[in-house]
């Protein structure tokens, strides 16, 4: 039998039952307990192993379990999003193979300013862009015109993103770029702000690459002067998802041949960022058609019902075969230990 040893973060190990919880409680180990249950549906003898900042239980938990396969579901060390990958590194230290997405992949698309070079070197269409960094001097170069989007260099998840992201005057980009500096403690990340949809493509696989439907993001009754953007709140608060309708679902209204565009920009960004396992791409697309990539996020959030799962249960993909396929990914993945192991 397959063993599979989920990786989480301590406090995010999920209880044996959410009989009777609600979904603001169970909101935060939502994802953990699906993948855990799908892993179980599948027959796999599943483990769950709940990591805190040290290494050592990791180390110990792969040497008792001896898994197969970890599934991965971490995203820091420490407190740190950057230690992601380094986590990623030290599985493939010890000849461990995983789920997910490879630690130069990983580093890669986490730092967003040398991932838009990178994107800009290969002719993919990413919004124009600054970094400003912290105790420096924010003044506004000559190649960028307002209005601007002010977001965190290094952090995912909409980390600081509300509707102040948006700036319009010098005054309001230092004061958004030093609440980055300072709550936050990251570079600012500074690009011209694209207006249009905003759209979201599953993208999965290691060589061979497979991309789900087109997912968009709409709210049904956007407040008044609130510009369509995933916030910080629209992405995590439930009360206020159900408040103005949030719904991430099937693009409508977009052509084929968009659909086919935003399929090959996916691809090729997988690529030109050499990620593997599974990542969500996010687009955004002016009403004159242009289409633009906003960020990669490997390993992003898998949660039953989310747009990753629902994207690829729309293309025929139910949510335990997702699983098994990420699963099986994970164990295919030539990472460099396999081809230099004898």
């Amino acid at each position: 039998m397959t063993r599979v040893l989920l990786l989480c973060h301590e406090e995010l190990v999920p209880p044996s039952s959410i009989e009777g919880l609600t979904d603001e409680e169970i909101s935060d180990y939502r994802a953990e307990f699906d993948v855990l249950t799908a892993l179980r549906d599948l027959g796999y003898d599943a483990e769950v192993l709940g990591i805190p900042d040290d290494i050592e239980v990791l180390r110990q938990g792969i040497r008792d379990f001896q898994p197969h396969v970890c599934f991965n579901l971490l995203v820091e060390f420490h407190g740190v999003a950057e230690y992601d990958a380094h986590v990623t590194s030290y599985l493939e230290l010890l000849r461990q193979p995983y789920t997910g997405c490879n630690p130069r992949g990983q580093l890669l698309a986490r730092d967003k300013v040398l991932s838009k070079k990178l994107l800009a070197h290969a002719g993919i269409p990413s919004p124009v862009f600054q970094r400003f960094e912290r105790k420096k001097r924010v003044a506004l170069p000559a190649h960028l015109e307002y209005p601007l989007f002010v977001k965190s260099a290094t952090e995912e998840a909409s980390l600081g993103i509300g509707l102040e992201s948006i700036v319009h005057d010098d005054e309001a980009l230092a004061e958004r770029c030093a609440y980055f500096f300072e709550e936050i403690g990251c570079d600012a990340l500074v690009e011209e702000y694209i207006e249009g949809r905003e759209f979201y493509l599953g993208v999965i696989g290691n060589k061979s690459l497979t991309t789900w439907p087109v997912w968009e993001l709409c709210i049904d009754e956007l407040p008044e002067g609130h510009p369509l953007i995933a916030t910080r709140r629209v992405k995590w608060d439930v009360a206020y998802q159900k408040e103005i309708g949030i719904q991430n679902r099937r693009a409508r209204e977009l052509s084929p041949k968009a659909e086919r565009e935003m399929a090959r920009i996916a691809k090729l960004t997988y690529r030109t960022l050499g990620l593997s396992g599974y990542a969500r791409l996010d687009l955004r697309m002016r009403p004159d058609g242009r289409i633009y990539v906003l960020e990669a996020n490997p390993n992003p959030d898998i949660t039953y019902g989310e747009d990753f799962a629902e994207s690829a249960e729309d293309a025929g993909v139910e949510f335990t075969a997702l699983v098994r396929r990420i699963v099986n990914l994970g164990r295919r993945y030539e990472a460099p230990w396999t081809l230099y192991h004898h």
